[in-house]
């Protein structure tokens, strides 16, 4: 089983950047899948999830309006776009797939939002 972020980056203010989740070795379109983010010296919190089907998608507070999930079974990919970007969005961000009692995570990707 593998989850690997990528395209984390460090950017300015007011900036976008769009975050990558590729699955492989689980059956991908069975899973929930949430992406957390997890800035130095706070818990980790939970930004976004998608249901199975791409149905429904959740988000937190701090990221509704600016930030967009999206999922490609078929790729095996779960997306976290995320617009106008503020320095509270710094952190290390995770994938994470769900399904009944079963848990995978990736390593995580850094984003960095700094003038």
């Amino acid at each position: 089983v593998q989850l690997v972020e990528s395209g984390g980056g460090s950017v300015q203010p007011g900036g976008s950047l769009t975050l990558s989740c590729a699955a492989s070795g689980f059956t991908f379109g069975s899973y929930v899948m949430s992406w957390y983010r997890q800035a130095p010296g706070k818990e980790r919190e939970l930004v976004a999830s998608i249901s199975s089907t791409g149905a429904t998608r959740n988000y937190a507070n701090s990221v509704q309006g600016r930030f967009t999930i999206s999922r490609d079974n078929a790729k095996k990919a779960v997306y976290l776009q995320m617009n106008n970007l503020n320095t509270d969005d710094t952190a290390v961000y995770s994938c994470k797939a769900r399904r009944i009692n079963t848990e995978y995570w990736g390593q995580g990707t850094q984003v960095t939002v700094s003038s």
